[in-house]
């Protein structure tokens, strides 16, 4: 894979101010106002900063958290994740492998009946999805 690296200008010129608040900057969108929260439409989910492929729909389930919620990436290689002790907490930070943006976090052991137990808790403005055919 490929690294993509540009400059903050760079992402600032390709991206929304929303866009490169959540992916560049680590912010978060509101609950329940993202696009993909209530998408049930078979298909890929790829990083919106660089198109790399991330999720798929057979691993998106329904947890009522406010944002898409995976049981896993499409390939384990497809994201890194970092311990996050910001806000007073820890979390575990979800970032694209491809080009370092900020996903979201992932969550595990809460008890959803999903393969893995684990919730990939993504913003929606950092995904696009393209409809499987």
């Amino acid at each position: 894979m490929d690294k993509v690296i540009k400059s903050d200008a760079e992402w600032r010129v390709q991206l929304s101010p929303e866009e490169f608040r959540v992916l560049r900057q680590a912010g978060t969108e509101r609950p329940f106002t993202g696009e993909y929260v209530d998408t049930k439409t078979v298909g890929v989910y790829s990083c919106r900063a660089c198109g790399a492929e991330l999720f798929r729909s057979e691993a998106k389930f329904d947890s009522h958290c406010g944002w898409p919620s995976f049981f896993e990436p499409s390939d384990s290689d497809a994201v890194t994740l970092l311990e996050d002790d910001s806000l007073g907490m820890s979390r575990v930070e979800v970032r694209c492998a491809r080009c370092d943006s900020h996903l979201g976090h992932v969550f595990h052991g809460e008890g959803y009946p999903t393969p893995t137990d684990d919730r990939y808790c993504i913003n929606s403005v950092c995904l696009t999805h393209e409809p499987a055919e």
